[in-house]
């Protein structure tokens, strides 16, 4: 007996996306273990969804969304979700202009887990994966101008975060909702 209808396409998948999808759970996550959970779950559903996928160009941001979504359904879970403005960020974004060339990767991924999750995915496949605006906003199911908007208050956040002698940016929680 062959091969499930579908096998070999996932396995294409597997091939030609496992390392995004791993470095976009990772992003997300900021934890080895649970990204590849997350991107062994991706592939699971992708697998029992593989119907679905009529384009196989647009595998890539298919595959994307299932894995926020699987992030997204976890962080549900354990009652971690929060949303919180980066209206309260405590400098101004062109004080943040000296932030340093070069960053560590683990200061990095310590700073995008600081972002409310909102701002840190489009970030994520904005500047990591190299997805277009429009990409990000059909993933989020927001406008354009949505993510433009994250985008620029996510990266004042960065730099703000990442300067040499910054420790931490409080976000005001008395001041939830993203924009």
């Amino acid at each position: 007996m062959g091969k499930p209808s579908g096998a070999m396409e996932v396995t294409t998948l597997v091939e030609q996306h496992y390392a995004m999808l791993y470095r976009f759970a990772y992003r997300l996550s900021g934890s080895a273990v649970d990204a590849e959970d997350l991107t062994q779950e991706t592939f699971c559903t992708a697998q029992e969804k593989i119907g679905q996928l009529r384009d196989p160009a647009s595998a890539r941001g298919w595959l994307c969304k299932i894995l926020r979504n699987h992030f997204l359904h976890r962080r549900r879970a354990n009652n971690v979700v929060t949303w919180e403005s980066l209206d309260s960020l405590e400098c101004d974004p062109e004080d943040a202009a000296d932030a340093a060339a070069e960053v560590d990767s683990e200061r990095l991924q310590a700073v995008l887990a600081d972002l409310p999750e909102a701002f840190r995915t489009p970030v994520i496949l904005f500047y990591f994966e190299e997805f277009s605006y429009r990409q990000i906003a059909d993933q989020l199911g927001v406008p354009i101008g949505t993510v433009m908007s994250r985008l620029a208050r996510a990266k004042a956040f960065l730099r703000y975060r990442l300067r040499p002698h910054c420790d931490a940016a409080p976000l005001n929680p008395a001041r939830p909702g993203v924009t």
